[in-house]
Parts: C-alpha cells; structure tokens; sequence
C-alpha cells in the first residue's frame, strides 16, 4: 500500500514539474521570525485570513503585533550560550541586585535649652544619650552643632479669609525673617501661600528679593486646607529638593490652625514632615486671646516634628516669633546614630535623645521616624 502511495505521488510530480501537496501562500512565505511564529502558531489563522493577500487587512488584532515584530530583528537569532554560560548568566544578575545600599543610620536634629530657655551651644556628643523604641542606640556616628549647616526652609503663609485682620503686617515680619535668615549662595528657601489649595508663589532661591517678591504677592482667598498644604510642602519641595550633603529642612507655618477643607489628616502631614525630616514652627494667627481649637492643633504639629508654636496675640510679637525661630535654627545640633535593633521594616520608630549629666538641660526633637520599607 505504502508503495502504490509513493508511485502516484511520483507520477504527480513527474506529470505537473511541482509538488502536488499545497503551496505556500505569498503571507506565509514572508511569516516573521520567532516569537511571531511561536505566536501564530499558538492562534493559528483561520480561512479568511489565509487566502487574503498580504496588503490587505482583516481588522483583527493578532495580525497587528505580528507585523510589528516582524519589522524588528528577531531576540533569539543569536546562538545559544554554552550550558556553563547559561548556568552563570542568572548568578551575575543575582550579584548585581543584590549591590544595595540600606540606610541603617537614623539623622536628628535637635534643639537643647536650659530651665529659663536660653540656648546651650557649647555641648560635645559625649553629653548626649539616644533611645531608640526606648533602647540605648549602638552607636553616634557623627556630631555637629548646626550653627553653619545649610537650609532649606518653606514659608508657609495661610491666605484664607480668616486671617485678613493681620496679613500685611505678617507679611512684613515674614520678609525680615527671610532676610535675616537666608544666606545667599548656602541657604535656599520658599513661599507658598494657601487656602483651599497650596500655591508656590516663589520657589527655592537664595535670592531675598525674588522671596519678598513671593510674601508680597499673597492674597487672601477662600477656605483653608493647612494639612494639604504641610503635606505638599514636605513631599513635593523638601523632599525632593536636591543637595549635597548633610542638610537642615524646616517649615515655617503661620495660619489660625483651623482646616475646613483638606483631602489629608493631621497625622498624615505629620507623618510626611516627619518621613522629610522637616522641623515645623507655626506662628498662630489667631487674636481672641484665648486657646483656641486651632492653637492645639498648631501645638501637635509642632511638638510632633521638633519644632516651636508661638501665640503672638498682640501684632508686635509675631514679629518676636520669627526672630526666636531664626535663632533657634542657628543653635541647633544634628546627630547620627544607629538603632541597637534596625530592621527595613517601615514601621515607625520613637527617638529620645538626653542630655546626660545635665538633668537641667532640656532636648527638643522630633518625636520618631518611619524605618525604610524593603
């Protein structure tokens, strides 16, 4: 049987000059190379799709990719690597993830003051103690007192209709502060002003004039969305401000405290101020004499972050308050340490830091810090 077959096909051939199985269509002899033919091999065409002539289209979308790959040089045309390259390609791509650089070193900047206030500069690392999660940490790796260390600092001036009885003379006390503080070349800061949304009305310079130009440009508008505002500030500018080395980063935050109009919490600023390692001073607007509810909140803010609130409810004093705020950032000190126990964990950690030998002393820094997450 097997012979009569081969006889007739024989005598097909020698009749006809060609094969009498089909031929190859004009599209499937110009198929692209692999993986498009490891594709429609997988979704094989159907009979439309065979007699149709390779200019034509039959509007599915399996030709399209085909097409496509078929206009690029095949992946796989190269040889083979030899078993013993192919064993070591994923261990060299194993070493190279595995070059990261894990940050197990936690920064604090920190303020000391005796029982009247004042300011002590003068102290050495060995007068300090840190706890981590209430544990002494295993080592300070560096000390510096902060009196020259750069700045980067965000005015943050609420523009919203409650605080129009003193806007111009906040203003005029946020310029001197401004100008009293940034030193040109070294410091950089800027100015947003905010009521339902935050507006940068000068971004980082050094320039003092172009930051007066911002103050001035504040108006009064509507409501008051503080909490979007701190958290645009600390993740969008300070953040990701650039620089090149150790670095101070503070927000100065002058509003009545009252927010009606926020899509973020307190604690989610807060927790953004304190993931930017920003200090947060806030300077109350507020006239009644009285504690306000807005007063507290300013108060959280600040005491959360290692910073200062200052309740100037006469108009004098809040120039007085950016000048305490000014000083203070040229009698600050900054440490690094690392924990006893880290772990990339993501969790938030509690710092404490004492002044040993000197129960007088008084330190004031951020309250805790957010491990990095794996």
């Amino acid at each position: 049987m097997k012979v009569r077959t081969i006889l007739i096909l024989l005598t097909g051939i020698l009749a006809s000059g060609r094969p009498t199985f089909p031929a190859l269509s004009a599209q499937d002899s110009e198929l692209p190379p692999a993986p498009s033919a490891a594709h429609q091999q997988k979704t094989p065409p159907n009979s439309q799709q065979e007699s149709q002539s390779p200019g034509q289209s039959t509007g599915s979308d399996q030709s399209k990719p085909s097409r496509r790959e078929a206009q690029q040089p095949a992946p796989r045309s190269s040889p083979s690597p030899p078993p013993e390259q192919a064993q070591d390609a994923p261990q060299d791509d194993d070493s190279v993830a595995r070059i990261v650089s894990v940050v197990n070193e936690v920064n604090v900047v920190f303020t000391v003051t005796d029982k009247h206030g004042r300011y002590v500069k003068d102290l050495e690392k060995s007068d300090f103690k840190v706890l981590d999660d209430g544990k002494p940490a295993q080592a300070i790796r560096s000390f510096h007192r902060e009196t020259d260390l750069p700045l980067q600092v965000g005015l943050l001036v609420d523009a919203s209709n409650s605080i129009r009885d003193r806007f111009k003379f906040e203003q005029d006390s946020a310029i001197e502060f401004l100008n009293q503080t940034v030193r040109p070349k070294y410091d950089q800061a800027f100015v947003v002003g905010f009521d339902v949304t935050p507006e940068v009305t000068q971004d980082f310079t050094d320039n003092t004039e172009a930051l007066s130009a911002g103050v001035r440009g504040l108006r009064p508008g509507g409501g008051t969305a503080m909490y979007d505002a701190l958290y645009f500030a600390c993740r969008d500018k300070l953040l990701k401000a650039p620089h090149n080395g150790p670095i101070r980063r503070a927000v100065v935050l002058v509003s009545d405290g009252d927010d009606n109009q926020s899509h973020v919490t307190r604690e989610e600023a807060i927790e953004m101020a304190q993931r930017a390692e920003v200090i947060v001073y806030t300077i109350s607007t507020n006239v009644t004499g009285g504690s306000q509810r807005g007063d507290k909140v300013l108060e959280r803010i600040a005491e959360a972050t290692g910073g200062r609130s200052f309740f100037p409810f006469q108009i004098r004093d809040v120039a007085n308050a950016f000048a305490e705020i000014q000083d203070e950032l040229r009698s600050q000190y900054a440490l690094s340490y690392k924990p006893e126990e880290f772990r990339a964990d993501g969790r938030y950690h509690s710092i404490e830091i004492l002044a040993v030998n000197h129960k007088s002393l008084h330190v004031r820094c951020r309250h805790g810090y957010f491990a990095p997450a794996h």
